[in-house]
């Protein structure tokens, strides 16, 4: 068996080396498989390397992660182990000292797994995708790998648009995993057994399975300089890819026991997933849309997943997840039973997501009772026209009857989130933001007025984000603000903000600039990111590594530019990358949306109208759309 070997001083030269070194509670080693290995150094077992292609803290922070490691070592037929992006300092190591990137469970080289399965969760991320591979020796492309070379897999939110990494993976898988990464897995084995005869035909047979992209089976075609469409190199290639959907959420594997990390890491609690979809359709939102249709797990199991969860992690918190948590029409039944069940345990519950229209004080006061923390609310615009174009479904006095509540609560903290760039936004919008906080700034000393509190200082912080017109919303369409225009935004607003209780953060806009270019583009962007990768740049997502000019540069060298990519799309005349994957929602029901949008009309929920955008329906009461 091959393995790793660092030793202690390259270790304790690095920052945080708990990042490096495994064993952690509740990490699985499969004794049978490491007995083969040493004995053999080979093993029946399909060996699955899940990799986060960023730092530790922020790996550890994903539920994906946390599910599929458990879906995989489930298997019989499979042994799944974590890696990690090391951290710059630990990269400098590795290649110093000829370190191989390695698992954390058996320190096994990346290169000697079967398979090398990514999750992409944000587009930031891609070049610590070709990090990890080249730590790990793996060759960068599809057609590069030879027949012991890993099978190399993604999955996760950015796989709908996988076009400008499509070059460096095998394969892509659409939609959820749970069941798909076992079919797949399944496969694989077969081929295993098979001794690794025919990768081609192994990629073939593997995009049979609904949900599977193999993106080397078709190849793109352009004409005068625009994207036009995806030709099929083999004729048993599907015309289009379908999202895979678990139907059941009360059976689906859910980790109860998850690994517990060694550091202390961003979001350091217990999760528990209540449901996923939304029913809200705000047009700007991609995970509103692409997560549908809304299917909820039973207050019932998730009761008991939560109080197993608590004793088996020793966590003192545990968050409640979903796009919406107010959606959830269990919410009283599910905060009622793990109170009483946390009660006398110092546990307490985190409601994040929680709709300001849907906002109640007996449910701020019931997950409070062990700790109050700050509120986090969304409007996301500052007028209600714009609020109306974005499909947000709340108004300023929705916002203010809520936040009366809250202040009444004993609540002095909030946070806002807005966006800038919205499509249709004028400076009269962005005006509207510093209208709104300073509304809620003197709402706050109003009700404390009104009930005899004693007012203390209000810590009301406004945060804007850049618009990114994501594939897979009515928006996707649309052009993306310039650099000017974003900053003259940034600006505007800074200077309307000058109050000691209200405190301005913004997003660095050349990082949300190039996002776009990711979010947005086709194949062509595959050169342009391995260059990128080879000039030094990895770790896009952390601002004080993004190198932002030499991503224009070397866009420049390939003969792009941001604006191609940023433009926007033609409605009746332009293909989009993306158009042959099929996330349940149609293409002719963004096209409505979009135009709703501009004449700013509202769609109401899915609970209360079916908008027939066209996801699956499985149970009456959760998603009613016709197919």
């Amino acid at each position: 068996m091959n393995q790793v070997k660092i030793s202690r001083k390259d270790l304790m030269s690095v920052e945080s080396p708990g990042r490096y070194v495994g064993g952690e509670f509740g990490s699985v080693i499969k004794e049978n498989v490491l007995e083969q290995l040493e004995k053999t150094g080979t093993c029946k077992e399909v060996r699955t390397a899940f990799c986060f292609p960023d730092v530790y803290e922020i790996g550890m922070s994903n539920l994906a992660l946390q599910i599929l490691y458990k879906c995989l070592n489930d298997m019989e037929e499979c042994w799944c182990e974590r890696v990690f992006s090391p951290w710059v300092d630990m990269d400098a190591v590795m290649r110093k000292s000829n370190i191989e990137l390695y698992s954390m469970e058996s320190k096994s080289p990346l290169k000697d797994f079967d398979v090398v399965a990514f999750t992409l969760g944000y587009e930031m991320c891609y070049t610590n995708v070709l990090q990890m591979l080249d730590l790990g020796k793996i060759p960068f492309r599809t057609k590069d790998r030879k027949e012991n070379d890993p099978i190399v897999v993604c999955g996760g939110p950015c796989a709908y648009n996988i076009e400008p990494m499509a070059d460096f993976f095998d394969l892509a898988m659409m939609g959820e995993g749970e069941e798909l990464i076992v079919e797949v897995t399944k496969i694989i084995k077969k081929y295993k057994d098979e001794g690794k005869k025919d990768r081609k035909k192994l990629l073939v047979e593997l995009s049979q399975l609904e949900g599977v992209y193999v993106p080397s089976l078709y190849e793109p075609v352009y004409e005068d300089g625009r994207y036009v469409g995806l030709n099929k190199l083999h004729e048993s290639a599907p015309d289009t890819i379908r999202k895979r959907i678990i139907k059941d959420l009360d059976n689906v594997p859910y980790p109860t026991n998850p690994v517990i990390p060694n550091i202390r890491i961003i979001h350091d609690r217990a999760y528990l997933e209540i449901f996923r979809g939304c029913i809200r359709g705000c047009r700007f939102c991609q995970a509103g849309f692409i997560y549908r249709p809304v299917r909820e797990k039973s207050s019932e199991t998730l009761c008991r997943q939560g109080i197993e969860i608590e004793h088996n992690t020793g966590y003192d918190e545990l968050g409640i997840l979903s796009l919406s948590s107010s959606d959830y029409t269990g919410l009283k039944e599910l905060t009622d039973g793990l109170l009483e069940a946390f009660e006398g345990r110092h546990t307490s519950l985190s409601l994040p997501s929680l709709r300001i229209d849907n906002f109640a004080l007996d449910l701020m006061e019931k997950v409070s009772q062990t700790r109050k923390s700050g509120l986090t609310f969304a409007p996301e615009a500052g007028t209600q026209r714009l609020r109306d174009v974005i499909n947000k479904g709340i108004c300023e006095e929705d916002i203010m009857k809520s936040l009366s509540l809250a202040f009444a609560g004993g609540w002095s903290t909030v946070k806002l989130y807005f966006m800038l760039g919205l499509p249709t936004e004028t400076m009269e919008d962005v005006e509207g933001i510093a209208d709104l906080a300073r509304k809620i700034e003197k709402l706050y000393f109003d009700v404390c007025r009104e009930q005899g509190i004693k007012a203390r200082r209000p810590e009301i912080t406004v945060s804007t984000s850049m618009y990114i017109p994501k594939p897979f919303t009515p928006f996707q369409w649309e052009k993306q603000n310039t650099k000017e225009e974003f900053l003259q935004k940034q600006s505007h607003l800074r200077s309307l903000l000058k109050s000691k209780n209200i405190k301005y953060i913004w997003h660095d806009v050349e990082t949300s600039l190039w996002e776009s270019v990711l979010a947005r583009g086709d194949r062509r962007l595959c050169d342009v990111i391995e260059d990128g990768y080879r000039k030094g740049c990895f770790y896009d997502a952390w601002d004080d590594h993004f190198k932002y000019d030499t991503w224009m540069e070397t866009l420049t060298e390939h003969g792009l530019t941001w604006e191609m990519f940023a433009k926007g799309f033609d409605v009746d005349d332009e293909h989009l990358p993306w158009e042959h994957i099929d996330v349940g929602v149609n293409m002719s029901f963004f096209k409505k949306e979009r135009e709703k949008a501009y004449r700013e009309e509202i769609t109401p929920p899915c609970r209360t109208k079916c908008s027939a955008c066209g996801a699956q329906c499985f149970k009456v009461g959760e998603c009613y759309a016709p197919k």
